[in-house]
């Protein structure tokens, strides 16, 4: 049994985090999905750009173009062909699962990550014309997303919240889905409204490379999503979340982000590794996956008390690591980038559609 099955079978799903056309006409997701089990994607704007560079949307862009569409509107239209096809093979695990797994996520725009109310509207019009019920709807879990993740759960739309940082973070996640689901509850309806919360992991040892000595290097990340674990399973077992799953409701499933390594000095599958932990979602960079199906190895799971996590947190904190500053930093960077990469994104679609159309007027 490969590394990725042991995963599998201890209970932790492995998402890919990537999309590209090529990835679906090739065949290569499906095979990732028979032969690496796995069970779900995510994206964000930063893999579409990189994708819409490699040329493979360039007849789709310009016949687009040539109907008049453009800039977000024809994004969204590119990013929801594919997005639906990827859900459509993760279908048959998502039935099976009983739509615990099997999932695939798009984002909101980006630039919309002040605006609680435009990022409600956005979040159920997106939903609405994939019509899939396999596809999460991405919002972050910033000050003004938490309202709007609240509001997208208790209009029944699946939210992936994104750009979490730290187990406050996720705490404040799972209160706005809990909130949600309770007004569902109060208002007579369906109570099964999925979601995830996505906790980020290698950008923490990337902020703090330069700051502390070599034998801390690469601990940090690990150490805070050990200390947010630990309050995962806490709230899965306090009485506000039993008495609401007394009532139908599913968790909120706690997702690890950002673990490819950034560090090549560092094994390529340390988070991978570290992270293994029943109920609970890896989403995996492509490079990360074949890594750890060719060599990776499971290990000892997450200890349900966070082991050392606080020991490893103070010791950075004596090194002058604020992690609570740092947490929020990381948001507000992570938010500032997306927004960056959208704004690359939706101009290199513009700069190819008026190329696209010049070539085939000449």
């Amino acid at each position: 049994m490969n590394a990725t099955r042991q995963l599998h079978e201890l209970g932790q799903s492995l998402w890919l985090d990537n999309i590209t056309r090529e990835l679906l006409t090739s065949g290569t997701l499906g095979r990732y999905i028979g032969e690496l089990s796995v069970t779900g994607l995510t994206s964000n704007p930063t893999i579409f750009d990189q994708a819409i560079g490699t040329g493979a949307y360039d007849e789709a862009i310009r016949n687009k173009a040539d109907e008049g569409k453009s800039g977000e509107a024809l994004f969204f239209e590119l990013a929801l062909e594919d997005l639906s096809r990827a859900a459509d093979l993760f279908r048959p695990v998502h039935d099976a699962s009983g739509g615990v797994d099997g999932w695939v996520s798009l984002e909101v725009s980006p630039l919309l990550a002040d605006d609680s109310a435009g990022t409600v509207k956005a979040a159920a019009q997106l939903h609405a014309r994939a019509q899939r019920p396999n596809l999460f709807i991405k919002i972050p879990g910033t000050g003004a997303g938490l309202p709007a993740i609240e509001e997208s759960i208790f209009a029944g739309v699946p939210v992936n919240v994104t750009l979490l940082f730290s187990r406050e973070h996720y705490l404040a996640a799972a209160d706005a889905y809990m909130r949600g689901i309770e007004r569902r509850i109060a208002a007579g309806r369906d109570p099964r409204v999925a979601s995830v919360a996505s906790l980020f992991v290698s950008r923490w040892d990337v902020a703090v490379r330069d700051k502390v000595s070599d034998e801390f290097r690469n601990r940090l990340g690990i150490a805070i999503a050990l200390r947010s674990y630990r309050a995962y399973r806490e709230l899965l077992a306090s009485p506000r979340w039993l008495k609401l799953a007394a009532a139908g409701a599913r968790p909120q499933r706690l997702l690890w982000a950002s673990t490819g390594t950034k560090d090549p000095a560092a094994p390529d599958v340390l988070y991978v590794e570290a992270l293994a932990a029943a109920d609970t979602i890896n989403t995996l960079p492509e490079k990360t996956l074949l890594a750890f199906a060719d060599h990776g190895k499971l290990g000892k799971r997450l200890p349900l008390d966070a082991g050392d996590a606080e020991a490893v947190i103070a010791a950075f904190a004596r090194e002058g690591v604020n992690d609570e500053a740092l947490a929020a930093d990381l948001q507000r960077q992570g938010t500032a980038a997306f927004a960056a990469s959208w704004r690359d994104l939706i101009a290199r679609i513009a700069a190819k559609g008026a190329v696209l159309q010049q070539g085939r007027r000449a």
